[in-house]
Order: C-alpha cells, then structure tokens, then sequence
C-alpha cells in the first residue's frame, strides 16, 4: 500500500477507471510552409487513425506560412477533413502556434505532432494505450538522433543537461513536442499566463502522471526544416531564463569570489610597498587586469539584460498570439469552440 501510494500508482489507477471508451482524439499541428509534407502527413495519420474506429479532428495553425500550406489544408477540410485551420495573423513561432492548438482543440487527448513525419504518427495508438493505462501525458523519447547533425545532437544533450541542473524541473532529454495530453493537462497549461513561452518547459512543469515511448527519429519525408542554430541558440537561452534564475545566482557567487580575490591582492600590494617601497605597476598586468573586470562586467550586465528583457516583455501583457481567421472542417459533434487568447 505505502509503495503504490509512493510512486503515484493510485492516482493512475483511479485515472484509468476514469477514462471514456470513446475520447475525442485533437491532432494539434502547427504549420509553416509546410505545402511539400502536408498530402504525405494527412495520408500517413489518417492510415493510423482510422482504424482506431475513435473520433477524432485535426487542428491546423497557419503560423502565417508563406507558401500553399493554408489552401491544401482548407481544401481538405472542404472534402470533409474533420477539425478547422487556425490562421495566426502573422508568425508568431511555433511555441505560440503550439498554444493556438492548444485552445483550438475539443479532444479529450490532444496529440501534438510536426507536419514533417519525424514524429511517426503509428505510434498515436501506443499512446492512446498509455492514456487508458492512466497516463496524462505519454511522451516521445528520441532514442536515435542519427538525423541530425553531431553538432546538433552534441548541443541538445548538453542544453538538457545544464537545463535540469540549473532548474527545478527535470525535463526528459530527447523529447520533443511530439507527445499526448489529456484535457485536465491542456487546462493546466492554458492557466499559464506567460508570454514568453518554452512549451517543453511548461509540459515539464505542470507535471501529472507521465510515460515515455521511445522511437527512432526518421529524416523529413519533404520540404525543409525551419530551425537554425542561431534560432536554436536563442530559444535554448529563452527555455533558461524562463525556468531558473541560477545564471543571476552563478553570477552574484562568481563576482564574490572575483572580489575577494581583488581585495586579496590589493591587500598584498600595500604590504609590498610599505615593505619595500613604491613600486612602479607594469602596463601589461594592468591591461590584463582592466580587460579581465571589464569582460566580466559585461558579461554580469548582459545576462542581467536577458531577464530584464523578458519582464518588459512580460509587463506589457500582450497576447501570446492574434488569430485572423477561423477555417471550419467536418464536425466531429463533440466539444466547443475555444476563445482566442
């Protein structure tokens, strides 16, 4: 009894008496530029899904793709595609996307899934099994990233490294945003009122019953990726600050430790001269010393500037996204629609 109720396995066995026999599946894909993937995508899920014998719906987020993308998507939701296509105003990242789908969807799990099949979508049944295991959240794990390039495998394994050191969360490494969730934590996460949104972040903080479903990785079926590695970099920076302030901390002990040491040898310096006199300071040490505080200044000051960024951001309370338009598929007669946020 004590062990069970330990490790959580009450609360998942109370969710799994809980769970309906037929959910509303919500398939969330955000979308931009995506015209190349998307026949491809819709033939592989629908090959997956319907055979489920479940509801289920599609909810597009036109992240003010420039290309094709919102004409297909609208003409199959004209032949009878179930769900809608959300069109943002303009391109908001894909993190607000995520959010649109997020409130567009009526699902009683939503699985959130990439357009460009990396994330294969025959594991949407393992999923819905977890689920009815008692599950709220049942994530992919990449177990092979031989897709990717060695420098960005070499970065990502060190960003989820010194993510879950330096924060209070622990966030599994290797696992995107490909992943299922069930309505209560859809709820917690739309109760999250930040602007500046790191979703795997959030996935990680709400918490709940979680199970990881490893996979291996494939190669893009079409078109390009839109990630570089100065977006990388940047959005690496953005999930750190947005879950610890340990860099501000790292900062305040590294900037003790310089001025200990500092008075330390101003306090030599004045017993040197008052032992043996005045002694005239090389221009080469000074340089490196006057250099070494400088840096060291900027650097306090800069990472400084990342968190006051962010709390101007923050204070001006604008919305994480603007919706210009609503497309309307097939009605899979469950649910209501979502207010824009």
């Amino acid at each position: 009894m004590m062990q069970a109720l330990n490790d959580g396995q009450i609360y998942i066995g109370r969710r799994a008496e809980a769970r309906p026999a037929t959910p509303l599946i919500s398939i969330v894909v955000p979308a931009y530029n995506e015209a190349e993937v998307l026949d491809h995508f819709l033939t592989d899920t629908r090959a997956v899904l319907d055979p489920m014998g479940l509801p289920y719906e599609y909810v597009f987020i036109d992240d003010g793709s420039r290309d094709e993308t919102a004409s297909i998507i609208a003409s199959h939701l004209e032949g009878g595609l179930p769900g809608r296509l959300v069109a943002l105003s303009r391109n908001f990242g894909k993190e607000a996307a995520l959010t649109a789908g997020l409130a567009h969807a009526k699902g009683d799990v939503v699985v959130v899934i990439d357009a460009d099949l990396q994330d294969p979508p025959e594991l949407i049944p393992q999923m819905i099994d977890g689920w009815r295991a008692g599950y709220d959240v049942v994530y992919g794990l990449r177990v092979d990233r031989s897709s990717d390039t060695l420098l960005k495998r070499r970065s990502a394994e060190l960003f989820y490294r010194l993510f879950n050191r330096l924060s209070n969360i622990d966030m599994p490494a290797n696992a995107g945003d490909f992943r299922l969730i069930d309505r209560t934590v859809v709820e917690a996460l739309m109760r999250l009122p930040e602007s500046n949104r790191f979703m795997k972040g959030l996935f990680a903080w709400v918490g709940f019953p979680s199970m990881a479903l490893p996979y291996e990785r494939p190669e893009r079926r079409a078109g390009n990726g839109k990630w570089n590695y100065w977006k990388l970099w940047n959005f690496a920076i953005d999930g750190l600050t947005g879950f610890t302030t340990m860099p501000l901390r790292i900062w305040l002990y590294g900037g003790a430790l310089v001025a200990t040491l500092s008075f330390a040898y101003a306090a030599y310096l004045i017993i040197r001269v008052m032992a043996y006199g005045i002694d005239v300071p090389g221009y080469a040490s000074l340089m490196v010393g006057l250099l070494f505080f400088s840096g060291v200044q900027l650097l306090s000051v800069g990472m400084i500037g990342e968190y006051v960024a962010r709390l101007f951001n923050e204070a001006k309370q604008r919305p994480v996204y603007l919706v210009q338009d609503v497309i309307e598929g097939a009605s899979a007669d469950q649910g209501s629609s979502a207010d824009d946020k």
